[in-house]
């Protein structure tokens, strides 16, 4: 008898924790509270699944890189003894394979023997050409793997495509930014719903009951993880939101002291292509070559001579050398050189230490909202946390339903026995 009264109340002891935790300090904190407990619920059931779409294609974005490059094979089998092809001999072979429309851009320079070089193209977007730097084989293209182009364009605009004549995606953009600042204050709402009357108390409330039930396990997974998670969901949360909506973006920037560079008008989607491909013509060059490319080695020989940095590439342009610096923190920091595309001689620098605020601000807010910039471990991190993410507006529905529902049932099997 005791036993199925235990079970029987275990569900039912626990939408009243909060109650026995909260902290009241008069009738209006109640008020607050009662109000807050309301919202919390009622904007989680309908934005719930397009958070959880949110959660589950950023955890699959972590480690896009790693998995593009093994799908790409950018790693070189073998390293022969002599040293790598002329930069000039490498983007003449990639120019005698490409159509004539689309125009070599740059080639990254990795510093690891054991990786291809990657020659970018005018287009498609993004797109490129791995090549073995001692061989000269074309490995095959480089870019972005057509299933994380889906996971993209779901994870930021619910697969919302530009309309032709468009300035840029809308509705997908507003509503993944809507549910991602309500998210902002469904994990605000949960954590005053959650914390306790006394601090002495946290410690209690951050134990997850493994012995007292489906439903009390359902309710602490919701609760009390939510909690764990709450500092890295509440800072991807933030950051992304600066490619939803012109106005936080900005809001946001003068918050950090730094102005919006003008066009930096955030995320409208994909670019598209107008350009076509133009018809072959007998003996005409199959790919655009930047005539500066003649210095391009002498360029990145001075610069690895002269340059202090630990740096993992060296991506060459038409008449600039980018230089990514290696270690924690922001991973768009680089340093960068101009050279006199006529002559080869380099004109300027530009140290990451000296860059605008905005600039660095802008490397920062992807380092963090991707969680890259502790390196491997808070990547991790932020994939155990966005699949917990996800998880919470499933669990959050189980409890509402055994809260409306779950009671009606029970009471039925009961009178039925």
């Amino acid at each position: 008898m005791h036993r199925e009264a235990h079970k029987r109340g275990a569900f039912d002891q626990v939408p009243q924790l909060p109650e026995e935790g909260a902290f009241y300090l008069d009738n209006r904190v109640m008020t607050v509270r009662k109000l807050f407990k309301k919202l919390h619920l009622w904007l989680s059931l309908p934005f719930g699944l397009i958070i959880m779409t949110t959660c589950l294609t950023g955890a699959l974005l972590v480690f896009e890189k790693e998995i593009t490059a093994l799908v790409q094979h950018e790693s070189v089998a073998s390293v022969p003894d002599q040293e790598p092809l002329p930069l000039s001999v490498l983007l003449e072979r990639v120019a005698e394979k490409t159509p004539d429309s689309v125009e070599i851009t740059s080639i990254t320079i990795p510093t690891s023997p054991h990786r291809a070089y990657n020659v970018g193209l005018s287009k498609p977007r993004r797109a490129g050409v791995l090549i073995d730097p001692y061989t000269g084989k074309i490995i095959g293209p480089s870019g972005r793997l057509a299933f994380f182009t889906t996971v993209r364009e779901l994870h930021r605009w619910l697969l919302d495509s530009m309309k032709p004549d468009s300035e840029g995606i809308f509705w997908g953009r507003v509503i993944v930014g809507t549910s991602t600042l309500l998210f902002v204050f469904i994990l605000l709402t949960g954590l005053f719903l959650w914390w306790p009357k006394k601090l002495k108390g946290v410690g209690k409330r951050l134990k997850i009951s493994l012995r007292q039930g489906r439903q009390r396990l359902f309710y602490d997974l919701h609760a009390v993880g939510g909690v764990y998670v709450f500092v890295l969901l509440l800072a991807m949360a933030m950051t992304g939101l600066t490619w939803s909506f012109e106005w936080y973006r900005t809001g946001f920037y003068k918050v950090f002291g730094a102005e919006m560079a003008e066009g930096g008008k955030g995320d409208k989607g994909p670019k598209k292509d107008k350009r076509k491909d133009a018809p072959r013509e007998e003996g005409a060059e199959q790919a655009k070559l930047p005539a500066s490319h003649i210095y391009w080695e002498e360029v990145v020989s001075y610069v690895r001579e002269v340059s202090e940095a630990d740096y993992p590439e060296i991506t060459v342009k038409d008449g600039e050398v980018e230089v990514p610096l290696a270690g924690l923190g922001n991973i768009r920091a680089a340093d960068s050189y101009r050279f006199d595309k006529k002559t080869g001689q380099v004109t300027e620098y530009k140290a990451y230490r000296e860059a605008k605020r905005d600039k660095k601000l802008r490397g920062w807010i992807y380092s963090v909202h991707t969680g890259a910039w502790g390196g491997l471990f808070t990547r991790i991190c932020y994939v155990l946390a966005t699949l917990f993410g996800a998880s919470l507006p499933l669990t959050g529905y189980y409890i509402f339903y055994q809260r409306k529902w779950g009671k009606k049932r029970k009471a039925k099997s009961g009178s039925k026995a």
